[in-house]
């Protein structure tokens, strides 16, 4: 069953099942068009960081591809204080080495949002993942769970989760298609989880990966450029297949 309503996140780290509020995802269309446009369209997932929230990320819409329905997720916890008004995917722990069980618990949320949005609306032609920080750990973890629901992910200033994942022996033979743009000075994510991310993404993934400098732990112009291309080579390329 899917989120609706009023519904803002849960208040603590409870290992319990985290859900994804539909009413709070922000389109890039209206939503009463959904019926008529998401069905057959290709479909970008967009999940944001930790402390922020669902209208972050959607500003990037008009910078990528023409025709794709964007959906900007609300991540499923609240962020713990001092943060205000602000959301989390899962619980930090040790910067850059999360538990894997509240990620794969997050990953699951947003697999059973998506299967509640083809029975909702009909199901898109075509599904890519795009997240920062957090979100860009997301986006790797909906992969590791299941690869042959996306035609592509971008992590942007993410990393990937450490520990085993359901598809990740798939993985080495799909080698599906992820762009991972970051600053090599990024001061949040630490040397180790990039240094994990990189050996992860070279046996599991055709990779693109862009150093941006000067981005810090933030996402710049030239990024959006490419991932713009990234995205026409692969979520249109299989909206079209």
């Amino acid at each position: 069953m899917r989120v609706s309503g009023n519904v803002v996140g849960v208040t603590d780290f409870s290992p319990t099942q985290p859900q994804i509020d539909d009413a709070a995802v922000v389109w890039s269309i209206p939503r009463d068009e959904l019926a008529t446009r998401l069905p057959g369209s290709p479909l970008l997932l967009i999940m944001h960081g930790y402390g922020s929230h669902e209208a972050d990320l959607i500003s990037l819409a008009p910078y990528l591809p023409g025709g794709i329905v964007c959906a900007s997720l609300r991540a499923p916890l609240i962020a713990p204080a001092p943060i205000q008004n602000g959301f989390a995917w899962f619980q930090i722990g040790e910067p850059g080495n999360p538990e894997p069980a509240g990620v794969d618990a997050a990953a699951r949320g947003v697999l059973t949002w998506l299967d509640g949005l083809a029975t909702d609306y009909g199901a898109p032609a075509a599904v890519s993942t795009l997240g920062f920080s957090q979100g860009g750990a997301m986006a790797l973890q909906l992969l590791r769970h299941a690869p042959e629901r996306f035609a592509s992910a971008v992590n942007l200033s993410g990393f990937v989760v450490s520990g085993d994942a359901p598809s990740d022996a798939a993985l080495e033979t799909l080698r599906p298609r992820v762009f991972w743009g970051r600053d090599e000075r990024d001061p949040i994510i630490p040397p180790s989880a990039v240094a994990r991310t990189a050996t992860w993404l070279e046996t599991h993934a055709e990779v693109d990966a862009r150093l941006y400098p000067g981005a810090g732990h933030g996402i710049v112009g030239d990024e959006i450029s490419a991932v713009r291309e990234f995205l026409d080579q692969t979520l249109l390329v299989a909206a079209e297949a």
